[in-house]
């Protein structure tokens, strides 16, 4: 049975949550949205390929900062409306130099930042 991207549930921008994930570790990198064609591009090259609402284009990760997503499984949950990226990750996943876009934990009521930037 081949996918059909147009089979998933997009919000009313025409956008899906993708959670990125190391294909090794299971750690959660980030999330980003993917429109259809983000989704169909991400399946046909392997390029994990995201829709970045603020610039309103495409974005292939890695593409300027060479930290790429490479695919190795791509899931649908079971709503049809998330969809998870399972991926090698070359260098740090957040644009704030760290492995993870999720380095913020609340703790005892209060913030604190549990992982420091990567090292060039």
């Amino acid at each position: 049975m081949s996918f059909d991207p147009a089979t998933l549930v997009y919000n009313e921008a025409g956008l899906i949550p993708a959670i990125a994930q190391d294909a090794v570790s299971g750690e959660v990198l980030m999330m980003a949205w993917m429109n259809a064609e983000a989704v169909a591009k991400t399946l046909e090259t392997g390029r994990v390929t995201y829709w970045s609402r603020s610039r309103a284009a495409f974005w292939v990760k890695g593409e300027s900062s060479g930290h790429v997503q490479e695919l190795i499984a791509f899931r649908v949950d079971c709503d049809r409306d998330c969809v998870l990226v399972s991926v090698n990750q070359t260098g740090p996943a957040c644009h704030t130099n760290r492995r993870s876009c999720f380095y913020t934990e609340v703790q005892d009521g209060a913030e604190a930042e549990i992982l420091a930037p990567m090292r060039p």
